[in-house]
């Protein structure tokens, strides 16, 4: 995690923050679909249009080695920190799979100072390394705002144990605490809603529309991979972002909402 300047205006002065601009993307480790091209500086530039408050990452490199041999414009420094830049002073980092020549997880990026964070190894078993990155955000007005950034697996048997992880983390927080839950579900089948309203989450896409998001594949959405969940909020707008640019960096369609406090 990266803390900002000295200058920054301790959060227990400021004005009370009642809403956050929220995006979820899969950076699909910086490449377009069938890893045809590098494209991490397009991405990050479409990014830093929404100047979204939090966002939350799946997929992003921590370090490849090889790939920093081969692609001319490799960032020398990790994919989240190179996303955050100037506009996120704040991000996390959670390495869920770790091979010889580097290592990918999920990441956070925060314009709010991150109190805590932890990465949550919910890998059921065999090569699918997954994990839930947890961080409390320092939002002004607020005791603690609880952001998690999900990815996980890709066999359903694998989904309902990490899913009950998941509410077992919700449980546990405190009552009254805002919670934003978001990522990479793989939920196909759309089972996710079910497990996930035993410890009150709301997805936000289904109470807007009655159905999730179309998310994937990015260029031509026909599946519902992705999702935001909220608890003890509420929200306006959900929108996936389908259209150019953003169905040309990466293999899944962003999700963005506004989640008010």
């Amino acid at each position: 995690m990266k803390s900002g300047s000295a200058e920054r205006k301790p959060t227990e002065l400021a004005p009370p923050v009642r809403s956050l601009r929220i995006l979820t993307v899969n950076t699909h480790k910086g490449f377009t679909w069938l890893n045809r091209r590098f494209i991490l500086p397009e991405l990050r530039d479409a990014v830093r249009t929404l100047s979204s408050d939090v966002v939350f990452l799946q997929e992003v490199l921590g370090e490849n080695l090889k790939h920093g041999l081969r692609y001319a414009n490799w960032s020398s420094v990790p994919q989240y920190e190179f996303l955050a830049d100037t506009m996120w002073p704040d991000f996390a980092y959670g390495r869920n799979a770790v091979y010889p020549h580097g290592h990918h997880g999920n990441a956070l990026l925060s314009k709010f100072p991150i109190l805590r964070y932890e990465n949550l190894d919910v890998s059921v078993s065999g090569t699918e390394e997954r994990g839930l990155l947890h961080a409390v955000l320092d939002v002004p007005g607020h005791k603690g705002v609880h952001a998690i950034c999900v990815h996980l697996g890709l066999r359903e048997h694998h989904r309902e144990q990490q899913l009950g992880l998941l509410c077992d983390v919700v449980n546990r927080l405190p009552k009254g605490a805002p919670v934003i839950v978001a990522g990479d579900f793989n939920d196909w089948r759309q089972r996710a809603d079910e497990h996930l309203a035993q410890c009150g989450m709301h997805e936000v896409f289904v109470d807007e529309f009655g159905a999730p998001a179309k998310s994937f594949p990015a260029r031509w959405p026909v599946l519902c991979l992705d999702r935001i969940y909220v608890r003890n909020a509420t929200f306006q707008h959900p929108e996936v972002l389908s259209k150019r640019p953003w169905s040309h960096l990466s293999d899944h369609a962003p999700l963005a909402v506004e989640v008010h406090l």
